[in-house]
């Protein structure tokens, strides 16, 4: 990779970054092309963008972004999103289903997080499905007036 190229990747990186609301740093060590290729295709789903990316411009890109902390060692492959929610979710499953991935650490909320929080993160419910317990709670007195009426209307039917 010339020079040239480099200052590219980190000018883009840094641009990704200052964008994200979630970077997380994971361990892929040992990872088949083929799982690497199976979490991608679910972070692409999801909204999430996946690349392997030397330490040190990745963390010339981080620094450009103002999101410094993240501790780069060894073989690293990065996570990064706009929803933070997302990029947990898509990171956790991969790391239940595969035991040598594993998140290292997380930059959310302006800081380095531990991974415990990313973990908590991704067990919530997503936005969909709060909408989803939101309208059933908005429906269920609608819903439960029409069959009150119905018993009604059944019950004086059989009056007359």
């Amino acid at each position: 990779m010339t020079r040239g190229e480099k200052t590219e990747l980190v000018n883009k990186l840094q641009e990704e970054f200052s964008k994200s609301e979630m970077i997380l740093v994971c361990n892929y060590k040992g990872l088949s092309t083929k799982k690497l290729e199976s979490l991608r295709d679910n972070a692409r789903e999801n909204g999430v963008k996946v690349q392997i990316i030397k330490n040190t411009l990745a963390n010339l890109a981080l620094n450009q972004a103002g999101k410094s902390g993240l501790e780069l060692k060894d073989t690293n492959i990065y996570l990064w999103g706009e929803d933070q929610l997302n990029v947990s979710k898509v990171a956790s499953k991969f790391e239940d289903e595969n035991e040598l991935f594993n998140i290292k650490s997380a930059f959310m909320d302006g800081e380095v997080s531990d991974v415990a929080k990313v973990k908590a993160l991704a067990k919530m419910p997503s936005r969909d499905e709060l909408l989803a317990m939101l309208l059933q709670v908005w429906k269920a007195p609608i819903t439960n007036f029409v069959i009150g009426l119905n018993a009604l209307k059944e019950q004086k039917e059989k009056e007359a």
